[in-house]
């Protein structure tokens, strides 16, 4: 049975299903079944920006269709991050709208809990995505006002899936900044004897005891994981880094101050509480952390106890990869050294350039915004995109509520 609501305006009024509404079902070459569906709203991206907006478009009873190409929502954080991953940023700067965090949960939230509060997001705003729906194309239908969404649906698990066709008024981007891994190409790499994985493939150390490992990357996920590694004995190879604190603090500060003053405060903190890490191999960037997140998208360095592994010599920081032979790593000084597992911690790249056509005004070519903060979230046409600004969980939040606010002022 269906619900309805209606949306009253100044002349007119909209009465819109909360169901997906089934238009027909044609069958295409090679007897490919393909379904046209319906809705106000489609979402891509079944991740924490995609849910936030699935929530705050719910509180302003907008019907929304949530697609999700894996076979769960928040895929990265269930399926591909390492076991002892915690929230870097304390609690009140990763909240999702209109749900806080328990007042039970601890400041830096574990990877466990963490998951467990978007379990119960889901559960208390009843949000539905469609899994296994990989998009192929969204083009903007001039004559029709409508985007049009082309999936496959693979979640029969035969063949190459089913394609499905969904028609929305507006549509928004939420597949993240962490959408492909990338593994940079290094000359060689196909020579190299032993294990070679990502950091989405990593869970923790106990199978490195011992070992030599590269961890290729010198983020907050590398130097985790360096020291996860170091943890469980393997010998581990590897820049503004702040204490936990010192971001706390940058962040309360950026909402009173420019970011500017806030990284002059930080660098000189940071230069009193880790000294000069140069010996050490790590060099601070020219520009501040704070600045480098904004012109870059690159976070600063959380430390979690790495730096003093570092300087009491358990963690060595190498230089660059020029190439590799069988075993052996090649360094831009010359020297080689054998591992037996490489770690490449070293991002990702995002999909959006392959299946959204015709879009010139809101994301690049890397899948991110164009146009700056705070105004990168919304397009032409119908078109937003949310947890794109660089700005993490915090970022996506705020998003969410300014898509379906705006959204909720058109209808």
């Amino acid at each position: 049975m269906q619900e309805s609501f209606t949306s009253q305006g100044n002349s007119k009024s909209h009465i819109y299903s909360t169901t997906p509404h089934l238009i027909f079902r044609a069958h295409l070459s090679r007897h490919i079944a393909m379904e046209i569906q319906e809705q106000a709203v489609i979402v891509v991206g079944a991740g924490p920006s995609g849910l936030s907006t699935a929530a705050c478009l719910s509180q302003h009873s907008i019907p929304y269709i949530l697609l999700e190409r894996e076979d769960c929502f928040a895929s990265l954080w269930k399926k591909k991050a390492y076991d002892r991953l915690h929230l870097h940023l304390a609690k009140q700067f990763c909240e999702l709208p209109h749900k806080p965090f328990p007042s039970t949960c601890p400041t830096y939230l574990p990877r466990k809990e963490f998951i467990q509060y978007l379990d119960d997001y889901v559960t208390h705003f009843k949000i539905s995505p469609l899994y296994q729906r990989s998009v192929e194309s969204a083009i903007y239908d001039e004559a029709a006002k409508k985007w049009k969404v082309e999936v496959r649906n693979v979640s029969l698990g035969s063949g190459d899936g089913s394609f499905e066709e969904y028609y929305g008024r507006y549509l928004v981007v939420a597949t993240g900044e962490t959408t492909e891994a990338f593994v940079p190409e290094v000359q060689g790499l196909s020579s190299f004897r032993g294990e070679v994985i990502h950091s989405t493939q990593y869970k923790n150390g106990e199978k490195y005891s011992d070992k030599n490992v590269l961890v290729v990357g010198s983020g907050n996920s590398g130097m985790e994981i360096a020291l996860d590694l170091s943890n469980y004995g393997a010998r581990t190879s590897i820049i503004h880094i702040l204490s936990r604190g010192m971001a706390h603090m940058g962040l309360t500060l950026l909402k009173h101050i420019p970011y500017y003053w806030v990284d002059s405060l930080l660098v000189v903190l940071s230069k009193l509480r880790y000294g000069d890490l140069t010996e050490y191999g790590i060099r601070r960037p020219q520009d501040g952390p704070f600045s480098l997140k904004v012109k870059y998208g690159k976070y600063p360095i959380i430390d979690a106890g790495t730096c003093q592994k570092i300087k009491s010599g358990k963690i060595q920081v190498l230089p660059s990869i020029t190439s590799i032979r069988g075993n052996d790593v090649v360094f831009e000084n010359g020297k080689s050294h054998p591992f037996d597992t490489l770690v490449f911690a070293t991002g990702f790249k995002r999909s959006t350039n392959k299946w959204l056509q015709g879009d010139d005004y809101l994301l690049n070519d890397d899948g991110l915004p164009k146009p700056s903060f705070p105004d990168h979230w919304k397009g032409k046409n119908g078109l937003y995109c949310a947890g794109l600004a660089r700005r993490g969980l915090y970022g996506a939040a705020m998003d969410a509520q300014k898509i379906a606010d705006d959204i909720k002022n058109l209808l």
